[in-house]
């Protein structure tokens, strides 16, 4: 997923000297993080990915209105179900059509067909007609794939995120219902009760969860009990999401009851789920409150704090050795500063400042916390050993330094430690660069030079597993972006939650 800012000013920094970080001197930070190493001969989840058989895309199916995996549904199903599921974004809104069959007891994904459409529903502020009229071009090619005979018996969501919900509650509520008109009188598509709607953070966290085991097998008709369930940590620009079902070895313990408890029924079986959204503490959050402590700290070591000055030239250990950045800063009042990585961007002073703004001696209501404060069941008592499935600028930043894959289906892990070494081959600047990463081409190199933040975006991502949420070193992680194809994200686990309700048939 692309930044939602700008990483294009850079330059590499003239010869002359600039202070170190070290002036002033940096907070030493005494945090304990647990003895969670696993041991060695511990044996993790193998890397389990199902693949679909049978025709793999619209283009490739010879029939659209059937099925070439058996001849008779489950009783009380149709054969063949089509879904779809609208995805009204801040900056544009997408259609994902999906076809799935009803061969066994929970429904199985044959393929998907996707497409966009720009601007976001939040573009049409005081103009609801033109903001539901915005998604006729994916509701026509929803009627170019499903079969005119199965349209009754396709149900129609329509999730927003909270890019519309900016618009105020009125307004939002006026574009919402608008488009509910529309999809109603002119399409042929069942519109599911509470279909159209902004959705919570706390479900799309759970969607997300939904949609990655799904794909991975782990849950419905075809999981195996040998396969325990994936944890599903999503990282955006503002807010970043666990999801992960805990268990607990004796009857006297169990998850908490609270808001991040969320019970799932799917395919016979029971899910109790632990969920959280940490609000400030996307990438994008995190490289905000870094700048501005970096700046807090740097003003406060020049007699006691005089202010900044617009562009003053500021040395911070998180940005890449031999890059600067021109930072907005929000310390007494919002300046443009020049962030220097010169010879203090490292790996090791990036950490220190990062782990000052994971918060993980905040006041703990609850117990156990991860950081900030939020109560969540110990990893290594209740999950120490299911699959970690890591999303969105997880993968964004920590694939294009990984050598390619043997294959396709080949899935994408390593172990979270791997992560501080990228870290630190990434900090140590241009020379490193080239001599760590040159062999995956120039296109990686200019993306490097054009991202001094990198260093700093690894580094969180790093502590975020370890100290956040108190993952071993040694454990760990897969990242992907698609699974046999399908993006992953909320929208398919959406789709699923909608499918295992009451759907009802207009013929």
């Amino acid at each position: 997923m692309p930044d939602p800012e700008g990483d294009d000013v850079i330059s590499y920094l003239p010869s002359r000297p600039i202070p170190p970080i070290d002036s002033p001197d940096l907070p030493a930070v005494d945090i304990d993080i647990p003895n969670i190493d696993e041991d060695e001969d511990d044996e993790l989840p193998p890397a389990y990915t199902p693949h679909r058989t049978g025709p793999a895309s619209f283009e490739d199916d010879t029939d659209p209105s059937s099925t070439v995996h058996c001849t008779s549904p489950v009783a009380g199903k149709p054969l063949v179900q089509y879904a779809l599921m609208l995805d009204a974004g801040s900056t544009g809104s997408r259609i994902h059509v999906y076809k799935l069959h009803n061969c066994a007891s929970s429904p199985a994904l044959e393929w998907e067909v996707f497409r966009q459409t720009r601007p976001g529903l939040s573009s049409y502020s005081g103009r609801p007609a033109e903001a539901a009229e915005s998604l006729d071009e994916l509701m026509d090619e929803a009627l170019r794939v499903v079969p005119e005979q199965l349209r009754g018996c396709t149900p129609v969501a329509v999730k927003a995120t909270a890019g519309l919900r900016l618009l105020g509650q009125a307004e939002s509520a006026e574009i919402l219902q608008a488009v509910e008109q529309r999809l109603r009188t002119r399409y042929p598509f069942q519109v599911v009760e509470d279909g159209v709607v902004i959705m919570e953070g706390k479900d799309e966290g759970v969607y997300a969860w939904i949609t990655a085991n799904y794909l991975l097998g782990t849950i419905g008709s075809s999981a195996l009990p040998s396969h325990s369930t994936y944890a599903v940590l999503d990282l955006g620009g503002a807010s970043t999401q666990i999801v992960f079902e805990p268990s607990f070895s004796t009857p006297d313990s169990a998850l908490e009851e609270g808001d991040h408890k969320y019970t799932l029924h799917f395919s016979g079986r029971t899910h109790t789920l632990y969920q959280h959204s940490y609000l400030g503490y996307g990438l994008m959050q995190a490289r905000r409150h870094v700048h501005n402590l970096v700046g807090f700290m740097w003003d406060f070591g020049k007699d006691g704090g005089r202010g900044l000055a617009e562009l003053e030239e500021v040395g911070n250990p998180c940005l890449s050795k031999g890059t600067r950045r021109i930072v907005e800063l929000e310390v007494d009042e919002r300046t443009n500063v020049t962030m220097l990585g010169a010879d203090v961007g490292s790996f090791e002073g990036c950490n220190r400042i990062v782990e000052l703004v994971m918060a993980k001696d905040a006041i703990c209501h609850v117990k156990p916390c991860a950081f900030n404060g939020v109560y969540q069941p110990s990893i290594l008592d209740t999950f120490p050993k299911g699959g970690i499935l890591v999303l969105s600028y997880f993968y964004d930043r920590i694939t294009p330094l990984l050598p390619p894959l043997a294959s396709e289906h080949t899935p994408r892990t390593l172990p979270i430690a791997a992560i501080a070494d990228l870290a630190t081959r990434v900090c140590a600047g241009p020379a490193s660069w080239a001599e760590n990463f040159a062999h995956l081409g120039e296109e990686v190199l200019d993306e490097l030079a054009g991202r001094p933040e990198w260093c700093l975006d690894l580094t969180f991502q790093h502590a975020l597993l370890r100290l956040g949420y108190e993952f071993g070193p040694k454990r760990e992680i897969r990242t992907e972006k698609k699974v046999d194809d399908v993006e992953l994200g909320w929208a398919l686990g959406a789709t699923i939650a909608m499918l295992d309700g009451d759907l009802e048939c207009s013929i």
